[in-house]
């Protein structure tokens, strides 16, 4: 009873009428204050943004007023319209105070908007709160459960890592409280200490186990919260757990086959929150534990045969169940139930579902495909669905479907996907569909064809790679280029505007192979194919001369129409005349080259047929399979150049490999040592002696570049790997390859030579001979930026023929900034003295684009090698 109200009481001591007093002066003094439901009706009344602030600020300086009152009776009513005023995004943190008044009130209503203000306004970054926490401890032990309540929550949200170590006990033993509605806050106030503190999870073990004895509810799923947090932040107490998974199966046996409860139940479903929690607790239980995984199989099946699925709430039983059997080591029926169940997802009408089916599919098809697969055709449908997410999953999850025996089948479906698609699914579905006939064609001729629609289909959108891709499989598909060449001129002979990268492929193609379309055998068997030189001509000159093509285009079509000149029987003069009009072109690039071509049909006639003779079959780059090549003079995993000469990525010779003596091996059978290899610490390896046939894949490294002669092992008698440097000795003398600290004279007679000069970069040779060893040359490679953006990620990587020794120290830096320079030292030793012979890559970025060319280097002058 509230003495405010109800006047004078005997019963009152002097100290609640003293009370009673002041409150009826108070009231008499002061107004009474506008109640909350009054404040938010003015505000939503304001019709401008300036309107709500000035009465905002009204109100606000109103209660500023109000709390330089120190026994204010209208403290509560005036922080609960703050804590409204606070929720509009406006300033309220001048009411922190008053909420730390509030909670030391012995009134309940008082304490629920104090904690309820000290919660909004109030977190550890902020000072005030460390007074908070001698109210909480005394709240904590209170002998009225709703106030327990207010404290636990309170602490749960605005808890520091000091606050928590400090009421840690107090949690612990609400936790054991024989009051369940407590037990349920307690827990839940645990987990959020254990995440603010992982280290006091130690406390809370004992509790947290009986927690799972409970027949509450709401005290059982706080546990199983509880539990999955200290599971997955802690590998211990996740062992420490793995006794309760019979337990658990228990408990979500007992929610499948209960009777109808009308206090948990949501739709037909006993509890499903609570099932849902245990679920994915059994995910975390038992993945990577077969015994765990066991336990589990049978009450997983019962929980996906007997949940029903016409309401949403089954559904997400259903899905966390999927997520369960996927990530345990469950049986292979279960598994492909699981998979079943996502297939059945798929024909539901709420599009979040299919979502998540899809998104679960693409996770799972590399699991077990063969369960997947069975759902090809309903994931093909998903790419029709209007909306975007959901065919950009189904886009993903189909390439991941494809293989050799469903591919053309497939293959059929994505390309009429790619016809109708959106221009933003284009560009990756063509390389993806590039990609997956690369792997799983059937025969070249659909290859081929394939290809083809691609470059048909998506137009503008096809991406550089495809373009090569089909011309280096035309290059090599010998047996087929009079077929392509055929129907790349029916494309070519249509309206292409809109097919940049179809026009590139067909001109590459017609310039090369243009006398098989003119003169060779038509491979039509519906309608032969005639196209006379005229044809051809005028072909050309309507791209050549169309505004809507690229230069990048027109530059594939003038060099293609260049080499038909070499290709026809007739007709040059047309082509002299078509390439002289370049020379005068407002593109520097086609300027430059219609003037060479020109003066090939004038002063060097004669080199014209030689130099547009047709290009030898292009080989695509292998895979190395992993092994060990030479890279920067250094062995490195799948790194280098690989068996066709084609370099492949590596890094500069200072990093070290993960297994030292595999790579020591490898490195001695590369540079081809002898027997016996020193690592750092003096021990040795002994290796079996390579011979001239063995490892023939890793030391050719460069292919056509190594035409000389076969060399000696015994020339480099040992190498010594010690730091990360290679260093070479010999029986004679112990002179140190590694030797730019040596005080030994060196030949500075030798002419530097430009190695690169291309995209803005100028990369110079400068040589050094060592007098005493006539056989190693020092090589300084300077790397000048002439453009006036800097280059980033700047990366020099150089290979040799096997009878020579490279190694390359680090560079100087990795960004070369306009007008700056980067410079390397790379070491060459030539047993033989052999005409030196070096194939070179760079990669940078400059302006945001990533550039990478590789160039090979024949000009070195003899006294860098005699």
């Amino acid at each position: 009873m509230n003495p405010s109200d109800h006047g004078f009481n005997p019963a009152f001591n002097m100290a609640a009428i003293k009370q009673v007093i002041n409150e009826a002066v108070e009231r008499v003094r002061m107004p009474t204050p506008m109640r909350l439901r009054d404040l938010i009706r003015q505000i939503r009344a304001a019709r401008t943004a300036a309107e709500e602030r000035a009465v905002i600020n009204k109100e606000c300086a109103y209660i500023r007023s109000t709390f330089r009152e120190e026994d204010s009776v209208w403290r509560c009513r005036n922080i609960a319209k703050l804590l409204y005023i606070h929720m509009l995004g406006y300033p309220a943190h001048f009411g922190q105070l008053e909420c730390l008044k509030l909670i030391a009130s012995p009134r309940f209503t008082d304490k629920r908007i104090g904690y309820l203000g000290a919660m909004l306004l109030l977190d550890e970054r902020q000072d005030v709160h460390l007074l908070i926490t001698n109210c909480l401890k005394n709240d904590l032990n209170s002998s009225t459960q709703f106030v327990v309540g207010l404290a636990l929550c309170t602490l749960g949200a605005i808890a520091s890592p000091e606050m928590s170590r400090d009421l840690a006990a107090e949690v612990e033993r609400l936790m054991k409280s024989p009051n369940a509605y407590i037990r349920k806050k307690a827990a839940l106030c645990a987990f959020r200490i254990i995440r603010k503190v992982p280290e006091l999870m130690e406390i809370f073990l004992p509790a947290t186990r009986s927690l799972l004895s409970e027949k509450n509810h709401g005290v059982l799923i706080t546990g199983v919260t509880l539990i999955t947090e200290m599971c997955e932040n802690s590998p211990d107490t996740l062992q420490h757990f793995k006794k309760i998974v019979p337990n658990l199966v228990r408990i979500l046996k007992n929610l499948i086959l209960a009777g109808y409860s009308p206090e948990h139940d949501v739709s037909g479903v006993s509890d499903p929150f609570l099932q849902v929690k245990i679920l994915r607790l059994l995910r975390i239980l038992g993945k990577n534990d077969a015994e765990a995984s066991e336990a589990m199989n049978d009450i997983l099946a019962q929980v996906a045969t007997n949940t029903e699925t016409s309401k949403n709430v089954g559904n997400t039983i259903l899905y966390e169940t999927v997520l369960s059997i996927m990530d345990i080591k469950s049986e292979s029926g279960l598994r492909v139930l699981a998979v079943n169940i996502l297939g059945r997802f798929l024909l539901n009408n709420d599009k979040n579902i299919r979502y998540v089916a899809l998104n679960t599919l693409l996770r799972t098809v590399y699991i077990d495909t063969s369960a997947v697969q069975r759902h090809r055709s309903t994931i093909l449908e998903c790419l029709k669905d209007p909306d975007v997410s959901i065919r950009r999953r189904a886009l993903e999850l189909s390439f991941a479907l494809v293989n050799t025996n469903n591919i053309r089948t497939m293959m059929k479906e994505l390309l009429v996907f790619l016809e109708k698609a959106d221009p933003e699914f284009k560009a990756q579905c063509s390389s993806n569909i590039v990609l997956a006939a690369e792997r799983f064609s059937p025969n070249k001729r659909w290859h081929l064809d394939t290809l083809l629609k691609v470059l048909v289909a998506a137009g503008n959108y096809v991406r550089d790679d495809v373009v090569a891709c089909t011309i280096q499989l035309i290059s090599e598909s010998t047996s087929q280029q009079r077929y392509i060449v055929e129907q790349l001129w029916q494309a070519l002979e249509r309206d292409t505007q809109d097919r940049q990268p179809l026009i590139q492929v067909a001109t590459w193609c017609i310039g090369e192979y243009g006398d098989l379309l003119l003169y060779g055998p038509s491979t039509s068997e519906e309608v032969a194919i005639k196209a006379s030189e005229d044809d051809v001509i005028t072909v050309y000159q309507r791209l050549l001369w169309s505004t809507q093509n690229t230069i990048v285009t027109k530059q594939y079509a003038l060099l293609s129409l260049m080499k038909l000149s070499s290709r026809f029987q007739a007709g040059n003069d047309k082509i002299r005349q078509i390439v002289d009009t370049f020379g005068s072109h407002l593109n520097i690039e086609l300027q430059q080259r219609g003037v060479e071509f020109s003066q090939l049909f004038r002063k060097y006639e004669h080199l014209r047929p030689a130099l547009l003779e047709r290009m030898p079959p292009m080989e695509g780059a292998r895979p190395n399979n992993g092994s060990a090549v030479l890279t920067n003079g250094e062995a490195e995993d799948g790194e280098g150049f690989g068996e066709d000469g084609s370099l492949l990525l590596g890094t500069d010779g200072s990093k070290k490999t993960e297994n030292d003596a595999q790579d020591s091996n490898a490195l001695l059978v590369l540079l081809g040592g002898s027997e016996v290899i020193e690592e750092g610490g003096g021990d040795k390896v002994e290796l079996p002696k390579s011979t001239g046939t063995d490892n023939q894949d890793l030391l050719d490294l460069l292919g056509d570049l190594d035409t000389s002669g076969t060399g000696t092992a015994n020339q480099v008698p040992q190498i010594n790997v010690q730091n990360n440097n290679i260093l070479f000795t010999s029986n004679q003398t112990n002179f140190l390859v590694d030797g730019l600290l040596s005080s030994q004279p060196v030949v500075n007679s030798i002419p530097s030579i430009i190695a690169y000069d291309k995209n803005g970069l100028k990369i110079t040779f400068s040589m050094e001979r060592l007098p005493d060893h006539p056989g190693t040359t020092i090589i300084t490679m300077t790397a000048v930026n002439e453009s006036t953006t800097p280059m980033t990620e700047f990366l020099f990587q150089a290979a040799v023929p096997k009878t020579f020794q490279l190694q390359m120290m680090s560079p100087s830096g990795t960004v070369v900034p306009p007008a700056g320079q980067v410079t390397q030292i790379l070491r060459i030793v030539n047993p033989n003295k052999s005409a030196l012979r070096m194939r070179i890559r760079v990669s940078f970025n400059s302006s945001g684009s990533a550039i990478q060319d590789q160039a090979e280097v024949n000009n070195f002058p003899p006294e860098s090698w005699q």
